[in-house]
């Protein structure tokens, strides 16, 4: 099996990468997350999931292991392929999938795309005591309470804007000043998604 992929970037897409290993390219499916992360890069590591059908070799790529765990903690529960969890780490962040699903937060999994109320219930009965075994996310750790980051994002949806994109300024403005307060949070994100 292969666990690991360490190469050149040929050529890459919001859900797929080619990588040249040594002269062999490998083609893998990536979460829109993980291609953020690598959006830069020339040259990545990544974690892989070998998804093998009677008729088809599938290689999935992850930047962290957390993202790789979690990956195959959804794929364990019934109708949940690995297409469909790769859709659903492309839709949510892992921090925020794992404190969704220990809050038993079903309006932030039924907001996931292609995540119906049905599948959101029966993540979070075959998950919610799973999460915890996953592995700290090393790229998206911060010393900031999650309560301020999920409150921040409400309040930015509750004013009309995309919870996807007020994900992404509100973990950025984090990763920048970690120690911004509520207040500060709310102002900084407003300010990048009004220009």
């Amino acid at each position: 099996m292969i666990g690991f992929i360490k190469g050149k970037i040929i050529d890459k897409k919001p859900t797929k990468i080619l990588i040249d290993v040594n002269g062999v390219g490998y083609l893998l499916n990536i979460s829109i997350n993980t291609f953020e992360i690598i959006n830069d890069k020339e040259e990545i590591s990544l974690y892989t999931y070998l998804h093998v059908r009677e008729d088809q070799l599938e290689l999935f790529g992850f930047y962290s292991l957390a993202e790789k765990e979690m990956f195959e903690l959804l794929i364990s529960v019934s109708g949940i392929g690995p297409k469909s969890a790769q859709s659903i780490l492309s839709g949510i962040q892992i921090d925020d999938l794992k404190e969704a699903l220990k809050t038993a937060n079903i309006s932030r999994l039924v907001s996931i795309p292609g995540i119906g109320r049905k599948t959101a219930e029966r993540l979070m009965i075959e998950l919610r005591d799973k999460v915890e075994n996953i592995s700290a996310d090393v790229e998206k750790s911060s010393t900031v309470s999650s309560t301020i980051k999920n409150d921040a994002i409400t309040a930015l949806v509750n004013l009309g804007y995309n919870q996807k994109v007020s994900e992404r300024i509100v973990r950025a403005i984090l990763d920048l000043n970690p120690n911004c307060t509520i207040e500060d949070l709310i102002r900084e994100s407003l300010n990048n998604l009004n220009k």
